[in-house]
């Protein structure tokens, strides 16, 4: 997209790590006066951060790539609205927002992402698939000895949404479903086919243990030392939710043990994973970019609702709106 002359509203989209952000949605919808800027890249350092969005009156950003909180929002006095990816950003002070005037929209997004990709990982654990193609590739043949699913037990952490998804595939797989979550009745798991458990017996009898958990005050730490001390020498964590809910220095202690057989992660403190972090190295580990949700359908939707609230929101149109109560700022009005 080409930056108009002397644009009227400058918009930065956020993160887009795979530069594919103007090619999943009609962008040429905005307004002719407006300029539209992708970065690739992720910024920590909150001053080169401050600089990058100064002069944006919108940003684009994908999921909690990158943390809006008080004191970088109170220094972007051009910021207007927040357009993020997916219904809700754990990353996005609101109550700063409300209280700044700052509009935050959301989108939709594709169900079937994040369950698709944990059922890839936990196979892909259980099964070794990763070191038996890195040994086809290197020459060398069968390494080792799969594990089944059938008969085995799936430990479900939250049986919302992606949970009940999971719960489903695992009785095609003729698995064994139990689940908690602080909020779960019985009623709702027999509902998905699952049986309520406490929270210690969900550790001890799983084989596949699988977090579906939102990220919150109540959630963050909550699979600790004592969670993981519980799981048997031969059960499996998968981690497709958020990285704080789980004892990072934890689950690496019993990684290291060989207290569990392995894990499958896919979120982490912080993000992007830092280079020498063990969990890039360790073998009983298979560790992906936070890719849950990064699917073309995906990213179709999340690209081309943001789009749409851009749009709406320019006209001075509310739509999606996250948490507050619309603000009546016409196009004209973030000039």
């Amino acid at each position: 997209m080409c930056p108009a002359e002397n644009p009227a509203v400058k918009i930065a989209v956020l993160d887009d790590y795979q530069n594919v952000a103007l090619s999943m949605a009609d962008w040429s919808v905005l307004p002719r006066d407006v300029e539209v800027t992708v970065f690739t890249d992720n910024i920590a350092d909150l001053d080169a951060l401050v600089e990058r969005l100064l002069p944006f009156q919108v940003v684009c950003a994908m999921r909690e790539r990158t943390r809006f909180d008080r004191e970088l929002i109170e220094r972007l006095p051009n910021l207007k609205l927040i357009a993020t990816t997916g219904a809700w950003n754990a990353a996005i002070d609101m109550q700063a927002c409300e209280e700044l005037g700052i509009t935050v929209a959301g989108t939709g997004a594709a169900p079937n992402s994040t369950p698709e990709l944990t059922w890839g990982v936990i196979l892909a654990l259980l099964r070794h698939i990763p070191a038996e193609v890195n040994s086809v590739r290197s020459g060398g043949w069968m390494v080792g000895v799969g594990g089944d699913l059938r008969g085995r037990t799936l430990a479900l952490m939250g049986l919302g949404n992606i949970g009940s998804e999971m719960a489903k595939i695992g009785i095609a797989f003729g698995m064994k479903i139990i689940a908690w979550s602080q909020n779960l009745t019985e009623e709702k798991a027999a509902a998905s086919g699952a049986r309520l458990v406490d929270k210690d017996t969900l550790f001890r009898e799983a084989d596949v243990l699988c977090i579906h958990t939102v990220l919150s005050t109540r959630t963050r730490g909550i699979v600790g030392a004592h969670e993981l001390g519980l799981m048997k020498k031969t059960a499996y964590l998968i981690n497709t939710s958020r990285g704080p809910i789980v004892d990072e220095a934890a689950l690496i202690d019993v990684l290291a043990r060989g207290a569990i057989a392995g894990a499958a992660l896919d979120a982490y403190v912080p993000e992007p994973l830092p280079a020498g972090h063990p969990f890039r190295t360790s073998l009983n580990v298979l560790a992906t970019p936070h890719i849950g949700y990064v699917t073309e359908d995906t990213y179709r939707i999340f690209y081309g609702e943001t789009v749409e609230n851009i749009a709406s929101f320019l006209a001075g149109n509310p739509t999606r709106v996250i948490g507050q109560v619309f603000k009546q700022y016409a196009y004209t009005g973030i000039r």
